[in-house]
C-alpha cells in the first residue's frame, strides 16, 4: 500500500535533506484535509493526499515513521490576490496547477513561466526497518 504525502516547499528549502525515489526517510507525518491542498493541487489530487511531513513544531508527539520513497511531483501554481480580499494575501489560484516528475527533492525547483513553487507530492510505502547498513534521512 503507498501513501501520498505533501512536503512543502519552503520546509525543504529551509532544512529539508535531498531525497529521491529508492530512499528511505524517516519523516513525521500529520494527517491532513485534503480540502487544504486542492487550491495548490486540485480536488482530484487532493483527496490523494494521506499526509503531511512537518518538522517545525506542530509535528510534536508524533512519532517519526520510516518510509520508502517512490516517486516524486514538483508541484507549481500561480498564486494571487483573490477577488474582493481586502487584507491582500496571495493565496494558490485554482486551476493553475502545473505538475513535474522529478528523479529527486531538494528544496529548489528550476523556475516555470507563470507560477511558483509550492512543494512535492511523493508517493512513498511504509519501511519496516532500513535496509542492512543504510541510515535513514530524516529531520
Amino acid at each position: 500500500m503507498t501513501l501520498t504525502i505533501w512536503v512543502d516547499g519552503w520546509q525543504m528549502q529551509c532544512c529539508g535533506e535531498t531525497f529521491a525515489p529508492g530512499d528511505v526517510v524517516s519523516w513525521k507525518l500529520l494527517e491532513v484535509d485534503p480540502e487544504d491542498y486542492a487550491d495548490i493541487v486540485g480536488a482530484e489530487r487532493a483527496d490523494e493526499i494521506d499526509f503531511c511531513e512537518e518538522h517545525h513544531g506542530q509535528d510534536e508527539g508524533h512519532a517519526p515513521t520510516l518510509v520508502e520513497v517512490v516517486s516524486i511531483v514538483e508541484v507549481h501554481c500561480r498564486y494571487g490576490v483573490p477577488p474582493g480580499a481586502t487584507d491582500k494575501v496571495n493565496y494558490p489560484v485554482p486551476g493553475t496547477t502545473v505538475l513535474v516528475p522529478v528523479e529527486k527533492a531538494d528544496g529548489w525547483a528550476k523556475a516555470r513561466p507563470d507560477v511558483s513553487f509550492a512543494g512535492y507530492l511523493v508517493i512513498a510505502r511504509r519501511a519496516a526497518a532500513l535496509p542492512e547498513g543504510a541510515a535513514a534521512r530524516g529531520r
